[in-house]
């Protein structure tokens, strides 16, 4: 009886920590000129990671940047667009975090879920050099 206690206990242990992995998903990208509609050689470069908890919805991100020709004027998750293709913002990234590193979160429609697990979102930061976008990068699952 003690032996099959401890066995359910065993199984239950490992099935919670299965079962709270699963519930979130974890996305990254660089962010370069190259990766912007129309491209720019420009030196910038970042780097975005992010996280969404499947439960609540909440998706969080954090990102990193540097050689930009001038300071964030804006920064935003765009989509649903594949690489190549310019999308409306889905998240805006709010004007007093655009400092280095910036970090938000945001609760997702299911629409913007799918859309995000689909690799359809992109992420990029403007500057006034270059008002449409300086840095972009498609936001992929990251494993």
């Amino acid at each position: 009886m003690r032996g099959s206690l401890i066995a359910w206990t065993a199984a239950a242990a490992v099935f919670a920590a299965g079962a709270a992995s699963a519930d979130t998903l974890h996305f990254s990208t660089g962010l370069k000129g190259a990766d912007e509609v129309p491209a720019h050689a420009v030196p910038g470069t970042g780097k975005v990671r992010a996280e969404l908890n499947t439960t609540t919805k909440v998706f969080s991100y954090k990102v990193t940047y540097s050689g930009l020709t001038g300071p964030a004027t804006m920064a935003h998750f765009h989509g649903p667009a594949g690489p190549g293709v310019n999308a409306p913002p889905v998240v805006p990234v709010p004007g007093s975090s655009l400092a280095n590193p910036m970090s938000g979160t945001a609760t997702l429609t299911d629409a913007q879920i799918a859309d995000l697990e689909a690799g359809k979102w992109y992420f990029n930061i403007h500057t006034a050099a270059n008002p449409g976008g300086e840095i972009r990068g498609q936001v992929m699952a990251a494993h």
